[in-house]
Parts: C-alpha cells; sequence; structure tokens
C-alpha cells in the first residue's frame, strides 16, 4: 500500500480522478463547477503527458434529505433525482468538462458494488448490530456529539434533530484511530492542503467512535443485504447510510470488485473535494477501505469556499453564483481561467465582477488576447501570409524562446500537486514578458529598416506563443486550439512530448490565415457591483487590488505608450498604428476596472528656471 507522489505527478502510469458527487437537492453552483473544473484542468493536463486518464464526476442520490424534498414536490425520489441530475450533466456541455464517465447512486451498477463493499467489511468482522441515539443532521447527513454542536446546530450551521434510540449497524471505525495515524504519516503527502492534513490528524486523534451505517426511519437509499427477514412494523428493513453508499461510488465506477478497469486506476490518483466533506473523505473512506482490504485512494485534496463581494454566499441573502450565467456573460474559457487563476487553490475565495472583468479583459484580452492578434497581423501583413524564416538569434530572441520552452517543466510539478493557480502565474510570467519583447523589438518600425530582423522577432514570437498555447490547453481547451490553429500547429504536434520535438517548431513557410480575436472585450450591461457602491466603492476597489498586478499594469501601459511613440516616431501607417493605440487605451481601461481610479502616469520633474539678478 506504498504511495509515491509520481502516482498523481508526471510519469505515464494510468491516473484516476474523482470529484465528490454532486447532492441532486442542489442546483449546479460555482462550488460545483470550481471543483469539477478542477478536475477537468488535472485530467486534460495528464492526458497531455500522454498517461490513460479516467475523470469521474456524478450525483449523489439517496438519503432522507431526497426523500423528503420528492415528498415535498409531490413526486417520487426516483423522478426527483432524474430531473436535478441533469442539471449536472447539462453543466458538463456549458463548461466544456472532459470526464470520461458521470455516475448516479441509484444506477444497479453503483447498488451492486456497495452490496460488494458491505458483505466484505461483514466478511472480516468489521461490522456489527447494536442501537444508536443522538444528533443527526439531515442537511448534512451527518452524526455530531454534543460537544461539537453550536448553539444547538450542527458545525456548519445546519439544524440538527435528536434521534431516538434505534437499531444501527456499525462499522468499527474506533479500532482504526491509531492505524489511520500511522498511514498518514507513512503517506504525508495522502491529504493536501496542509492545513486540512492538520485538521484531520487533530481529528482522528480526538478519539474515533464506531461510526452507525444504516437507518430504518426512511427507505430511500441501499437495503442492507443479508439481515435477518422482518418480523413485523416494529422490526423495519435498515437502509445504508448514505455517505457509505455515496463514497463507495468512487469503485462502483471503475466495476468494482473487479474488471479492467478497476485493476487499470484503482486505487485513485487524486480525488477532490470540498473543505467541508473532509473528514468523511479522509477518515471514513480510508478506514472502510483498509478494513475491506483495498488500498486507499493516493491522495485527498480539499479546496476552500468561493465568497461574492466578501460575502458568504446563500440562498438568503440572493448571491448564489450561476455558472450558467457566468459562462452567458463572459465566455467560457475566461471563466474556467479565472476561476483556476484567481486564488491559491486550497484556499477561500472571493468572486467579484470587478475581478473577472480583470481577468477577461486584462489578462487575457489585451496581455494574451492581443498579443496573439498583434503577431499574427503583422505576420498575415508583412510576411505573405505564412511563417517566416528566422535569421541569426540575438541574446534577447534567445532568452525570450528559453523562457517559452521551460514553461511546461515550471508548469508540470505545480499541476502535479494540485497548485494551479501558480500554475497559471508561470504563465503569465511568460505572456508578459512576450509583450516587453515586441514592445521593445518593435516590429513594424523594423519593417522599414532590417525586414530579416523583422522576420526574426515575429518567427521567434510564434514560436513563444506555442508554448503558451500548448501549456494553455487544460486551462482554455477551445482558446489554445484557435490560437495553435493560427500558429499553423499541426493537430499532431498539439502535446507536451511535441514541445520538444524539432519538427514541431513553427515551420518557415506554413500558410497562416488572417487572424481572428481569441477574447472580445466584455462589456456589462448592468453597472458592475463595486460601481454602485460610488466612490466609497472605487476607493475600496484600489486599496483591494493587489499591488504587485497594479505595478505590471503600469509597467505595460508605459510599455504600449512607447511603441504608439516609436510607430509615430517611424512614420507608421494607420493599419500598424490603430491597434497599438487601441492596445493603450484598452490597458489603460483595465487599470480603472482594477483599481477603480485612472491611469495617472508619472510625470517628470521639470527645472525652474532662474530668474536674472537685476545689475
Amino acid at each position: 500500500m506504498a504511495m509515491s507522489s509520481s502516482t498523481w505527478g508526471a510519469d505515464n502510469t494510468p491516473f484516476y480522478v474523482t470529484t465528490p458527487i454532486y447532492y441532486v437537492n442542489d442546483k449546479p453552483h460555482i462550488g460545483h463547477a470550481y471543483t469539477t473544473l478542477a478536475c477537468d484542468v488535472i485530467s486534460r493536463w495528464m492526458r497531455l503527458e500522454g498517461r490513460e486518464v479516467y475523470f469521474l464526476t456524478g450525483t449523489d442520490e439517496h438519503g432522507q434529505k431526497v426523500q423528503q424534498s420528492a415528498e415535498k414536490n409531490d413526486v417520487s425520489p426516483q423522478e426527483w433525482c432524474d430531473r436535478n441530475s441533469q442539471a449536472f450533466r447539462d453543466l458538463i456541455e456549458v463548461m466544456n468538462f472532459s470526464n470520461d464517465d458521470f455516475i448516479r447512486t441509484t444506477e444497479q451498477r453503483h447498488k451492486d458494488a456497495v452490496v460488494e463493499l458491505w458483505r466484505k467489511l461483514e466478511a472480516k468482522g468489521q461490522i456489527y448490530l447494536g442501537a444508536y441515539e443522538g444528533w443527526y443532521s439531515v442537511r448534512d447527513e451527518a452524526y455530531y456529539t454534543e460537544s461539537e454542536l453550536v448553539d444547538g446546530k450542527a458545525p456548519t450551521g445546519a439544524e440538527v434533530e435528536w434521534v431516538v434510540k434505534e437499531p444501527s449497524y456499525f462499522f468499527k471505525l474506533s479500532e482504526w484511530g491509531d492505524k489511520l495515524l500511522q498511514y498518514y504519516d507513512e503517506h504525508p503527502d495522502f491529504i493536501g492542503p496542509n492545513s486540512r492534513r492538520n485538521e484531520v490528524v487533530s481529528f482522528v486523534k480526538g478519539g474515533l467512535r464506531d461510526l452507525s451505517i444504516s437507518r430504518t426511519t426512511f427507505d430511500w437509499g441501499i437495503t442492507v443485504p443479508d439481515q435477518p427477514a422482518p418480523t413485523g412494523d416494529d422490526d423495519p428493513d435498515h437502509i445504508m447510510y448514505v455517505w457509505v453508499d455515496a463514497l463507495t461510488n468512487y469503485l462502483s465506477a471503475l466495476g468494482f470488485p473487479g474488471g479492467d478497469k478497476f485493476e487499470t486506476f484503482w486505487p485513485a490518483g487524486v480525488q477532490m473535494v470540498g473543505k467541508d466533506i473532509i473528514r468523511f473523505h479522509a477518515v471514513y473512506w480510508p478506514a472502510l477501505l483498509l478494513a475491506a482490504g483495498l488500498d486507499p485512494p493516493q491522495r485527498i485534496f480539499a479546496h476552500g469556499w468561493w465568497t461574492r463581494d466578501g460575502q458568504k454566499i446563500s440562498k438568503s441573502i440572493g448571491n448564489v453564483i450561476d455558472p450558467n450565467e457566468l459562462v452567458a456573460t463572459f465566455g467560457v474559457d475566461q471563466v474556467r481561467y479565472f476561476l483556476m487563476a484567481e486564488v491559491p487553490f486550497g484556499q477561500d475565495g472571493d468572486y467579484s465582477e470587478t475581478a473577472m472583468l480583470a481577468t477577461a479583459n486584462g489578462f487575457l484580452a489585451n496581455a494574451l488576447g492581443n498579443l496573439q492578434m498583434r503577431v499574427m497581423s503583422l505576420v498575415h501583413k508583412n510576411c505573405e501570409g505564412a511563417v517566416p524564416e528566422p535569421g541569426p538569434l540575438s541574446a534577447d530572441d534567445e532568452a525570450m524562446l528559453e523562457a517559452a520552452r521551460a514553461l511546461h517543466g515550471k508548469m508540470a510539478p505545480l499541476v502535479a500537486c494540485q497548485s494551479l493557480n501558480k500554475a497559471c502565474r508561470e504563465m503569465e510570467i511568460v505572456v508578459r514578458m512576450a509583450n516587453k519583447y515586441i514592445d521593445e523589438q518593435a516590429p513594424w518600425a523594423l519593417k522599414k529598416t532590417d525586414v530579416s530582423r523583422m522576420k526574426t522577432v515575429l518567427w521567434t514570437l510564434m514560436e513563444t506563443l506555442r508554448h503558451v498555447a500548448v501549456c494553455c490547453l487544460p486551462l482554455m481547451p477551445a482558446s489554445a486550439d484557435c490560437m495553435l490553429d493560427q500558429l499553423a500547429v499541426k493537430p499532431e504536434h498539439r502535446t507536451f512530448s511535441s514541445l520538444r520535438l524539432a519538427e514541431a517548431v513553427v515551420a518557415a513557410g506554413t500558410p497562416v490565415n488572417k487572424p481572428t480575436g481569441l477574447f472580445p472585450r466584455i462589456e456589462l450591461d448592468a453597472p458592475l457591483v463595486a460601481d454602485e457602491r460610488g466612490a466609497e466603492g472605487e476607493a475600496a476597489a484600489a486599496r483591494a487590488a493587489d499591488p504587485v498586478t497594479v505595478e505590471a499594469l503600469r509597467t505595460e501601459i508605459a510599455a504600449a505608450g512607447d511603441a504608439v511613440r516609436v510607430a509615430k516616431t517611424s512614420g507608421a501607417d494607420k493599419g500598424t498604428l490603430q491597434p497599438l493605440v487601441d492596445a493603450l487605451l484598452a490597458k489603460k481601461a483595465d487599470f480603472l476596472e482594477l483599481t477603480g481610479t485612472p491611469f495617472d502616469p508619472p510625470k517628470s520633474k521639470k527645472k525652474k528656471k532662474s530668474k536674472g539678478v537685476a545689475m
């Protein structure tokens, strides 16, 4: 049962990644999109590494809460599940997810696997019949002790109810406390990030009690197998505890207890969860698996929650973020990139339209999209519509290419340990470096003075963009493919291994089409939330803006201004000058959106003229 970090890192072993299965009483919100997107990015990355990947998501459809909701809506539990599960499958299309399977806990393949796991636990003496009495949260589908309650509620804020003593099967969880602590010590990467690992270790060190794993007060779930036949109304069937049912989905999707998929992909490489369900996945789940004689997953990673404009997201407040609306407003790849780049992955993050616009119109439209448009427009117009032939490379060219060629190597270990926002930062560094390079080299001016040098600069930029685009494929698949189409990169060369192939380098003489824009600027019909706060809101936005990002944007504006001045001085025509002016204005607009204040360039100090002294 030894675990190597290479299993979920960059090697050629099969890779299994899972989302938690989503509760059908919910409608898809930003949290669901965030979790599944992270798994999608990791899956796409691993596929581009050449690994065989299996990516699973699905819906959790059993339990008392589902049965109650169905009754309130005058439909059967199955009808309720069928209706609400579809919304999560629709989100797959909207967000361009690449999952290989979608599991539902009402499917027969799942029920068969759950029964098999139960029987394995029973055969190993890990289950016994007893009686349960205590606090239970229907919303959380979780048991709580008196000491865990906060003001009479669950730690999550959910209402709890007292379960009057009822018969229940129990799992001998108390036997696994020391074994789990030993497992955590021997597998330090098992739980991420470290803050969640510390939380779980502390919980287990506090002592584990045997876990009630069946209920008799409702019937919407999987019946406990091989139980004695009921003797009357006072001896109802036992229904499995919903978390034993739900957790087993990770096995049932692979055909547990056997089959090629199970043998190939288990144990899972990464199981992604929200921080609110870390206890179920990092305590109950490995204990159940170890007790059944099965390997635990290689890694459990718990990400944080999203707030909106600094407030907790709540239906009662009315600030729930619908990912369908986000995509309709900003575009799918803009939303995908924002969610991965905005916050340190594993920590809580705050959504605001101001921040979303700064990403969509700032980095994506201006820094990346405008760079691609400038380069490809100059190539199409000045290089006879084909990839230019480079001449001797200067030190600046070599530095630019070295940064581009190192990009995959810098991003790969970050993706492997789920530092997805840091991987985005590495890509942004190269893009900003390329913007600085094009402004300094000024190929629009070189076309009048040194055509050979102009071609070398443009070829260097195309090769840089090839590396950026391939590394962007997991993050923004549609936009990255569009970039690669414009760069005339063959489909078979859109993998990470191709980045090192000589034949995959942008080839001189290859025809290129007239470019089209990648990321159109977003203009909202309704005012931004930050703008509705007036001057105080603008001041708050300025205080909240990241100083490093602000300074980087100031530098970009200065470089864009220099590019306009150089073009004017060299007598550039309108077709060359106008895109540079547009870029300058766009960057200034981004500064306003990011900080809430107009860009005010530093003013040079003028020397005062000395007054003559009367003689």
